[in-house]
């Protein structure tokens, strides 16, 4: 069975697609500098509001199958799609996954780091930094000709390997002038050698999403939030990427950040 068509973008397209993606990572550095003790989580999509409208775009989330607003921060044991709200305070010791998807001109930008709240834990920070290694050993799986279970099989290998667990309910996807392509799915577990075969111009996210405890997450009765069903903490971190005719472009690289290729 023939595999499902893919947007490959051309060369107008793909200028589009990388000023989207330079914005998300422009963006991410911009409200994470506001991450600290004492703010809620709704001055953060507030934040991206502004930032989105200064630049000529919006905000994919809003709206996107009712979610109600511009941005995701998910703090501690929340796995992804944490809604922001006046309500939810952070407080020294957090970690937040920040998760910016603005739209420029018709195209996505998808990107989201981890931030510490004052001190975290020793735990914290290993789990952190773990998620930070599992997202670019899937980056360098990527390239023409390698498949969609080398890149899981690279993120497992080094999350179980540190103690950790990867969650399986949430995987990356194809992204361009859509935000979630439902013909490219990208998990973040698997064998090497199988799965569907990277070609050129293939944009997709990888987003690893690493627990402390066991794999399994819940949703919360919004039926957005995702939780560590052991309610033990969970990082995520993301670039959105394009697999070029020699490996990899990291089309969402901030400039505070190396390329770890």
């Amino acid at each position: 069975m023939a595999a499902e068509p893919i947007e490959i973008l051309n060369a107008s397209e793909l200028k589009g697609m990388r000023a989207a993606c330079k914005l998300a990572a422009e963006m991410l550095s911009h409200v994470g500098k506001l991450v600290a003790p004492g703010i809620s989580t709704q001055d953060i999509d507030d934040a991206v509001v502004k930032y989105a409208k200064q630049h000529g775009a919006t905000n994919g989330p809003l709206g996107y199958h009712g979610f109600p607003k511009s941005v995701c921060t998910s703090i501690n044991e929340v796995v992804c799609h944490g809604i922001p709200s006046p309500q939810r305070i952070l407080k020294d010791g957090d970690i937040i996954n920040i998760d910016v998807s603005p739209v420029l001109k018709g195209y996505f930008g998808d990107t989201s780091k981890m931030f510490f709240v004052g001190k975290p834990s020793t735990l914290a920070r290993e789990l952190v930094a773990v998620t930070e290694e599992c997202l670019w050993a899937g980056i360098r799986e990527v390239a023409p000709d390698k498949r969609i279970g080398d890149i899981g099989a690279a993120i497992q290998e080094i999350a179980e390997g540190n103690g950790f667990s990867v969650v399986r309910d949430f995987v990356g996807h194809g992204i361009g002038k859509i935000f979630h392509h439902p013909s490219l799915q990208i998990p973040h577990f698997g064998k090497r050698g199988t799965g569907r075969r990277l070609v050129e111009g293939m944009i997709f996210t990888i987003e690893p999403m690493i627990n402390e405890g066991v794999w399994q997450v819940e949703v919360l009765a919004d039926d957005w939030t995702a939780v560590t069903k052991d309610r033990k903490l969970s990082a995520q971190c993301e670039h959105t990427v394009r697999v070029s005719e020699i490996g990899v472009e990291v089309l969402t690289l901030r400039e505070d950040e190396t390329l770890k290729l």
